[in-house]
């Protein structure tokens, strides 16, 4: 049985499902394989077993692992924000609001 220290990706068991499936990319079969056999005897996660499954099948099929550093951040993944924050215009602005025809529901001196 392999142990967590043992494992590929140092950060598995914090993996989100979401990032598994680029991260594996730069595994070869036999660290997707050991994956995928510390998976079914901790945690047995239905997708996370699948995606490794089908990763495994592509690579013993003739695909190639990818370049990249397995270890890699992929919180790095997310979207920058930009500096000054959202630039809210006239032509990313919505529609104006209209209050209904009896009365602001949030106003309490406007009858309902």
């Amino acid at each position: 049985m392999t142990e967590h220290d043992q494992l590929p990706l140092p950060d598995y068991d914090h993996l989100p499902i979401g990032g598994l499936a680029s991260r594996i990319r730069t595994l070869d079969a036999d660290g997707v394989q050991t994956l995928l056999d510390y998976e079914k005897s901790h945690g047995n996660r239905l997708q996370a077993v699948e995606i490794m499954r089908h990763r495994l099948s592509s690579l013993q099929s003739g695909a190639q692992p990818s370049g990249g550093d397995p270890a890699a951040d992929v919180t790095s993944e997310a979207p920058e924000h930009a500096a000054g924050g959202s630039k809210v215009s006239e032509a990313t602005t919505g529609p104006a609001l209209n209050p209904p025809s009896h009365g602001d529901p949030s106003n309490p001196r406007q009858p309902r």
